[in-house]
C-alpha cells in the first residue's frame, strides 16, 4: 500500500543535509514539479520521495573510491602534486575545514580516509546538481564521474575545455563516454601516461568493467630507478643508483616516499635548489661494510622505519640542518660539520636528535 499523503517543502528541508541521495531526490522533485504541478508532485508516493527516503541506503561509490585511492596513493605529509599544487592524504588539495593545504601540513591515514569520504560526498552532491540524468545513472557510472571530477574539478560539466564529455552526458550517448574521457590526459605533459591509465580505468568502470581496469602505476621495489617518488626525487636516488641497494619490500618504498615528500619541502624552502642524497637504503651486508649502526634506520628493516642522508646544492648546510630540526618530527642526525644531514624515522616515530 502506497502513502499518497502530501509533504510540505518546509517539512522536507527541515531534514536536508546535502547528502548525495537528497540532492538526487531534489533534482527528481524539480522535474516532477515542472511536469505535474505542486499538488501531485509533493505526494509521498512519487519516485523522488523514494530516493529521498533511502537514508542509510545511499550509494557508497566504493568502486570510485578504490580507483581514486589506487591512482592517488596516500601521503601523510603535504607534497607538491605533479601539477604543482600542495596536497596531502589521498590527493586532497584542501583540509577538512576547507582551507588549502600548505607546506608542513600532516594528516593521519584515519583522518585522511574521513577527508576522502567527505570530499566524495561533496563531489556527488555537486554532480547531482549539474550533470543531467544523474539519478538514472548506475552506481559504477556515477563512481567513474566522481573519480574524474576528483581529478579535474567538480564543476567540469558545461565548462570550456570539457565540451565533449559534457555533450556525451547531455545527449546520453553513454557508449561514447569512455572514449571522451581519454581526451583529458594533458597531452605532452610529464604525467600524460599516468593520466591516460587513470582515464582508461574510469572508462572501464563507467562501462561496468571494473575487474578489467588496468593496474595503476604504483611505485614498487622493482620499478625503474628513474621512477619519480616526488616531482624531483627518484626511486634510484635512495639506492645511489646501485642494484645492490634496491628496496625489496613495498613498505620500504612507502617510507622512502614519505622522506622524499619532506625533502621536497626542503627544496622549496631553499630556493628549489637540487637535493643531493648521499646515503639511503643500506641492506645489512652494505650496512656492515660501511660501519653502520647495528639498528641503523638506513636498514629500512620494518614498516615505518627508514632514513636518508642529504644536503642541498649550494645552500647553507647549517640553515638546512636547523630547518630540519624544527620541522621534521622524527629523527635528525646533526652532521652539518661533516657535510650532510641525517633524516630518518625509527620504530614508533619518536622525536630524536643527536650529533655526529
Amino acid at each position: 500500500m502506497t502513502n499518497s499523503k502530501a509533504i510540505s517543502l518546509e517539512q522536507l528541508f527541515r531534514y536536508y543535509k546535502g547528502l548525495p541521495h537528497q540532492a538526487a531526490a531534489i533534482q527528481e522533485l524539480e522535474a516532477d514539479l515542472s511536469k505535474n504541478g505542486y499538488e501531485i508532485a509533493m505526494r509521498r508516493d512519487r519516485g523522488w520521495f523514494a530516493t529521498w527516503s533511502q537514508s542509510g541506503k545511499q550509494r557508497g561509490y566504493r568502486a570510485g573510491i578504490e580507483l581514486i585511492k589506487r591512482f592517488e596513493g596516500f601521503h601523510h605529509d603535504a607534497y607538491l602534486c605533479p601539477a604543482g599544487v600542495w596536497s596531502l592524504g589521498w590527493g586532497n588539495t584542501t583540509k577538512a575545514d576547507g582551507s588549502p593545504v600548505v607546506p608542513g601540513d600532516r594528516i593521519s591515514q584515519e583522518d585522511g580516509d574521513v577527508l576522502l569520504q567527505k570530499t566524495i560526498d561533496d563531489i556527488a552532491v555537486k554532480l547531482a546538481g549539474s550533470v543531467p540524468y544523474w539519478p538514472a545513472m548506475t552506481e559504477h557510472q556515477q563512481s567513474a564521474l566522481i573519480s574524474f571530477a576528483y581529478n579535474v574539478g567538480s564543476y567540469f560539466y558545461g565548462q570550456q575545455g570539457f565540451e565533449t564529455i559534457s555533450r556525451c552526458l547531455r545527449e546520453r550517448t553513454y557508449k561514447s563516454v569512455p572514449e571522451a574521457l581519454l581526451l583529458y590526459c594533458n597531452p605532452g605533459s610529464s604525467f600524460e601516461a599516468g593520466l591516460r591509465r587513470r582515464r582508461q580505468a574510469e572508462g572501464q568502470l563507467w562501462a561496468g568493467e571494473q575487474a578489467a581496469a588496468p593496474e595503476p602505476a604504483k611505485i614498487r621495489p622493482e620499478s625503474p630507478f628513474s621512477t619519480r617518488l616526488t616531482p624531483h626525487i627518484t626511486l634510484g636516488e635512495f639506492a645511489l643508483g646501485q642494484e645492490a641497494r634496491r628496496f625489496e619490500h613495498q613498505y620500504q618504498v612507502d617510507m622512502a616516499a614519505e622522506l622524499a615528500a619532506f625533502l621536497e619541502r626542503v627544496r622549496v624552502k631553499f630556493g628549489n635548489k637540487p637535493i643531493i642524497i648521499t646515503s639511503g637504503h643500506r641492506p645489512p651486508a652494505i650496512n656492515r661494510e660501511v660501519g653502520g649502526a647495528f639498528r641503523s634506520e638506513h636498514l629500512y628493516d620494518q614498516k615505518g622505519v627508514g632514513a636518508v642522508d642529504f644536503c642541498v646544492q649550494d645552500a647553507d648546510i647549517w640553515a638546512v640542518q636547523a630547518y630540519c630540526e624544527e620541522n621534521w618530527p622524527h629523527s635528525v642526525g646533526r652532521a652539518a660539520s661533516r657535510g650532510f644531514i641525517h633524516l630518518g624515522r625509527r620504530e614508533g616515530g619518536p622525536r630524536v636528535r643527536w650529533d655526529y
